[in-house]
């Protein structure tokens, strides 16, 4: 096996491969070189090439939001790497661990104006776990050290500084994997080589330092006594779950929290949490609230004693305003790292793994007598019926494609959502237990949806369902360049003519400009994109069509398929809005 000549090259390489870093996303360059020529030529670590580096970071975070371990990127220098960041953003608020790695120029040459050189050490210093900017070798290159960095030589040989950069260099990266290692976080690891980059040798000429991480020991949970007391207490109990794996919560306790009269669960389609009791469709239940002549009474009525939240952040904005506005008296939030205050009311954060949580809570808890799950019961169980009433009456648009969508999904399958109104449609309606959701609700941007999906995919047991809007599949078209697509990939793209959730959200929609500032109005569809890539395609534009297509889409092909889904840009924002208006009328006569 051959090895880049450059000793910190060899040195990365070989720290990723002790902790065990298989996983590496290349994007193609010169400085970078020697990173690629370690990675490529070992058979330890898998390799992707992915050209577009915004692309290539979004794949990565797709593998590694399915193996829940780190992933390395590694690119070459200058504006290369801030491609990088959106899905940076992303990891850092999602929790899912990238090792980037950039390859840089030397210190020497940065802020003279020289090419594709920019201030690169520290580049992600507000969403990062940490940032290794290693030392230039001062044994490679010794002739232009010389002449132009003669400032890295701080020791009498040229040996001993090398020895210096070795240990220096070995620490850093040592602290930074750790740390990806430890916290599920992203990290950046910055390597300046001089030229020449292609050089190799037989043997390593390195023998790195490594220290592993050691085991976290959970904090221990206070005393529970005080906190049993006031959930035995509270007889309005609501228990709200953001984003979460899949099959990450013991259904005992589900069950235990179903039963409980005083407990309403509300959960929102990325929290993989299911249950007849618990209440998926959490807008549902609150905008008719919003247009009621009784808002204050209602609210009020919902508002919680005690609300428990576990799960990463909440897509929806509706309970995020009610909860800020009718504030419970107690906000206890379980999770192992943070606790954000996103309702203003935190008192307690419980740093642990919500099942230890569970089991160690739950068992010192009573059931209470109650009728705040039988009241809102009641009314979900009317609203759904309503919801079921007025979809069997409205044209084709939005509403009606994502519900045949959810309901023709294959079983199992693994759903990737796109942001905006993707995700907050899907909301609307319950999904089949089997089907396990994602969606990039660190940032909660459009931008890598579809490279996000394809990485997933990878390494995804089940087949990937990508569902995705207009303006996230065109933005992110790159994502389909690439040779690591399987057979079984699909994506269904609803297309209404542009930004349609412009039209929904407050605002004046008719005013100048609105179509082409906020709605971007396009006539663009899939059909070339597909043929340049080798997707086969299907257009469709009713119901009909659109259920007849589902029930075949996701037989076995050879290639993967994008279903075009359009929808009528106009009248699409005046249907969900008047769905809300239509299943209103439950609360006037509960």
């Amino acid at each position: 096996m051959t090895h880049s000549s450059i000793p910190s090259a060899q040195t990365v390489v070989l720290h990723c491969k002790a902790k065990g870093v298989k996983n590496i996303v290349i994007s193609p360059g010169s400085r970078n070189a020697p990173l690629t020529f370690g990675f490529t030529e070992d058979s330890f670590f898998s390799c992707f090439s992915i050209v577009d580096e915004r692309c290539a970071a979004f794949f990565a975070l797709g593998i590694a939001q399915q193996l829940k371990e780190p992933v390395a990127l590694v690119c070459t220098s200058g504006s290369a790497l801030l491609n990088y960041y959106p899905a940076i953003a992303e990891a850092f608020f999602s929790d899912i661990p990238l090792v980037v790695i950039s390859a840089d120029r030397p210190t020497y040459k940065i802020d003279i104006g020289d090419g594709q050189t920019i201030r690169q050490d520290n580049v992600f210093q507000r969403h990062i776990g940490y940032s290794a900017n290693l030392r230039q070798d001062v044994v490679h290159a010794e002739e232009s050290i010389r002449r132009f960095g003669s400032a890295l030589l701080t020791e009498d040989t040229i040996q001993a500084s090398q020895e210096k950069v070795q240990v220096f260099n070995d620490n850093e990266l040592n602290e930074a994997l750790n740390i990806a290692l430890k916290m599920q976080i992203p990290i950046h690891i910055n390597v300046p080589f001089e030229e020449s980059l292609y050089d190799y040798v037989e043997n390593l000429t390195v023998e790195p330092d490594y220290v592993f991480p050691k085991t976290v020991k959970e904090e221990p949970i206070s005393e529970m006594e005080d906190f049993t007391a006031i959930w035995n207490d509270s007889k309005r109990k609501m228990i709200l779950v953001g984003v979460n794996p899949p099959n990450s919560v013991e259904k005992q306790f589900l069950n235990q929290l179903a039963k409980d009269p005083s407990v309403i669960v509300l959960t929102e389609t990325t929290s993989n949490i299911h249950h007849n009791n618990f209440f998926p469709s959490i807008d549902g239940i609150i905008a008719p609230i919003e247009k009621s002549d009784r808002k204050d009474e209602l609210f009020k009525a919902l508002q919680p004693d005690l609300l428990l939240t576990f799960g990463g952040l909440i897509v929806s904005k509706k309970i995020k305003s009610v909860l800020r506005n009718y504030k419970p008296q107690h906000h206890w939030h379980v999770n192992e790292k943070k606790a954000y205050d996103t309702f203003f009311s935190l008192t307690y954060h419980f740093k642990t793994d919500i099942n230890n949580f569970f089991a160690r809570f739950l068992p010192a808890t009573n059931y209470l007598e109650s009728n705040y799950f039988k009241y809102w019961n009641s009314i979900k169980v009317k609203l759904e019926s309503k919801r079921e009433e007025y979809i069997g009456q409205i044209r084709f648009s939005d509403m009606l494609a994502f519900y045949h969508v959810a309901n023709g999904l294959p079983d199992g399958c693994q759903l990737q959502l796109a942001n905006s109104s993707t995700v907050r449609y899907m909301q609307l309606f319950a999904q089949k237990p089997s089907v396990s959701v994602f969606c990039n609700r660190g940032t909660s941007g459009i931008d890598g949806s579809t490279s996000t999906a394809v990485g997933a995919a990878v390494y995804s047991e089940p087949p990937t369902v990508l569902l995705t809007g207009d303006l996230s599949f065109f933005y992110d078209s790159n994502a389909l360049w690439n040779r690591y697509i399987r057979n079984d990939f699909r994506i269904i793209l609803i297309n209404n003519g542009g930004g349609g959730i412009f039209r929904i959200l407050p605002g004046n929609n008719e005013r100048d400009n609105f179509e082409r500032f906020f709605e971007t109005t396009h006539g663009l569809d899939a059909q070339n994109l597909c043929k340049m890539y080798g997707f086969e395609y299907q257009a469709v534009s009713n119901s009909e069509v659109l259920k007849n297509s589902l029930a075949d889409f996701f037989e076995e092909s050879s290639a993967p398929r994008v279903l075009e889904v359009k929808t009528p840009r106009i009248l699409n924002d005046k249907i969900l809005l008047g769905y809300f208006d239509f299943i209103s009328s439950e609360y006037i006569n509960h």
